[in-house]
């Protein structure tokens, strides 16, 4: 057995219970002290504020991209929400099914300090096996600036609020 494989069995096979499988995790990722970069933890304090509903759990991700990997363990749907810069217009909205991008990028040679959201998608494919959620759906927000201490743009709150809408949409959903 492989040390990755070993890893892999006391992980995966230890007593730490799943989520029921009706269960949504929505996690927002970012560096809170870094302007619009903060976009995904200020959405989950702002779902927080406004209530969540049973069967589901709201995760602030930070920049700990491994921990996304394992708070998505068990649960149906996991939607996940983090800034982008693409170039495109700031408060562009991406949605994108996890289908998509779970198997990007590859995972061999990373180490903890390159380690996203979209690692933590790849790895926890891997790790999770069964585990792994149903459904991944990820929203993606073109941010403006990443100065530390600033406050969101004006175009990036307001998209915020637009998705914040569509989580509470899509933990409504069956």
């Amino acid at each position: 057995m492989t040390s990755m494989e070993m890893a892999r069995r006391l992980i995966v096979d230890d007593d730490v219970s799943a989520y029921p499988r009706d269960h949504v995790v929505v996690i927002g990722c970012g560096h809170i002290l870094r302007g619009d970069d903060a976009v995904g933890p200020i959405l989950i304090r702002h779902l927080w504020n406004d209530g969540v509903p049973d069967g589901v759990t709201i995760v602030d991700g930070g920049t700990a991209g491994m921990d996304v990997a394992f708070k998505m363990r068990g649960a149906r749907h996991v939607i996940l929400i983090d800034a982008a810069t693409t170039g495109a217009t700031p408060g562009t909205i991406y949605k994108i099914p996890g289908s998509e991008v779970e198997q990007l990028p590859a995972l061999e040679g990373l180490h903890s300090h390159q380690f996203r959201w979209d690692h933590a998608l790849a790895f926890g494919h891997w790790l999770l096996g069964d585990d792994y959620p149903q459904v991944v759906t990820v929203f993606l927000i073109e941010i403006a600036q990443t100065e530390p201490g600033t406050e969101l743009s004006e175009p990036v709150e307001h998209a915020m609020g637009e998705v914040a809408d569509m989580v509470r949409a899509l933990w409504e959903q069956p």
